[in-house]
């Protein structure tokens, strides 16, 4: 299925998420089920199948890394190979992430085991520091998913330039293997982004 296609979208690396939201709630309202309340009930299950799949194509679309996917799915015909390497420019903020995010752990399991008023004071102060380091990762963190998505929005033009679907030549005028390359590593700044979010929602108890 074409998730593009079914909201109406342009087939490119970067959407406008206003406008796939607003396509989405205009099909929303009249693809939903309840409207088809008092028809028979293999209509109401086809109903329902086609709201669930408007609901999964919207929530593939618009996250970044999981619109790539599909995007490489549909324009080389097969679903990309999971490739585990780590582009270079990324690995750095990863491992700044994994060795912040231990010591935070181990902080937080000393925090728990603090009894007197005194070690719990001295904690919170702590915990403030941590907090301070955590946002400040989060924040490079962001720029760097700013920068990826600018450049997908840039991507948008060989897509635009590229002959259309199906011509065979199509394949061969995208940057498919870069898009591949960007969704990997949104995939994991993602990733990077949820552990310094779970560290920084525990340090606030």
């Amino acid at each position: 299925m074409d998730n593009f296609a079914l909201l109406g979208q342009p087939r490119q690396p970067w959407l406008d998420l206003d406008s796939l939201k607003a396509a989405f709630l205009q099909q929303s309202a009249r693809l939903h089920p309840d409207r088809v309340q008092a028809a028979n009930a293999e209509e109401q299950a086809a109903a329902t199948g086609r709201f669930a799949e408007l609901n999964a194509a919207y929530n593939s679309l618009r996250e970044p890394k999981d619109r790539l996917l599909h995007l490489l799915e549909l324009e080389s015909g097969a679903t990309p190979a999971n490739v585990q390497s780590v582009p270079a420019d990324t690995m750095d903020l990863l491992m700044e992430t994994g060795e912040t995010c231990r010591q935070t752990d181990q902080f937080l399991a000393a925090k728990s085991r603090a009894a007197s008023p005194l070690a719990k004071a001295q904690m919170f102060e702590q915990a403030l520091e941590w907090t301070t380091r955590l946002q400040a990762l989060q924040e490079r963190i962001q720029l760097r998913r700013d920068q990826l998505l600018a450049e997908l929005r840039a991507m948008n033009d060989a897509w635009n330039a590229a002959p259309p679907a199906p011509s065979p030549l199509r394949a061969g005028a995208l940057p498919l293997r870069r898009l591949e390359e960007l969704g990997r590593t949104l995939s994991y700044i993602a990733r990077c982004g949820g552990q310094i979010q779970e560290r920084l929602a525990q340090l606030s108890f």
